[in-house]
């Protein structure tokens, strides 16, 4: 097998393995307490604040550890050094929601647009938009 091909075998692998955990209960619980917890600290302007920062700093600790964690117990060759040399590698090249979330971990703009989206998604109430809906009769005189 060619130095290649087994690198991006491992990548693979991580990668499946990540998609695997992100989806469990544990770390969507995990996410969805940081975002409900933070989301309103944030607004959408140029500058940002110091507190961004250190919230970003939290969000990145807390997610890398469990990922990693979860990481290390189904593979005994993990190494977060050597996937995040493939992933730098395959930058440009990668789209979807999971690597998405792999450079909001990394990429504080990306965090940010990610809290602001959440936010948005929970200040407009977006799932409540059919109750707002009324449907009423036109008067016989317009008929």
């Amino acid at each position: 097998m060619s130095a290649s091909s087994e690198s991006e075998d491992y990548f693979d692998t991580v990668i499946g393995h990540i998609e695997d955990f992100v989806i469990s209960d544990e770390f969507q619980k995990l996410v969805q307490n940081f975002m409900q917890t933070y989301y309103k600290e944030f607004n959408e302007c140029e500058e940002n604040r110091i507190e961004y920062t250190e919230i970003f700093n939290q969000y990145t600790n807390a997610l890398e550890s469990c990922i990693v964690g979860n990481l290390e117990e189904r593979m005994p060759n993990f190494s977060m050094e050597r996937f995040s040399e493939e992933l730098s590698k395959r930058k440009t090249q990668l789209d979807g929601e999971i690597f998405e979330l792999l450079f909001s971990l990394t990429d504080f703009l990306a965090f940010k647009e990610l809290i602001l989206d959440y936010k948005l998604y929970k200040e407009n109430h977006l799932s409540d938009l059919d109750s707002g809906i009324q449907i009423s009769r036109l008067s016989n005189s317009l008929i």
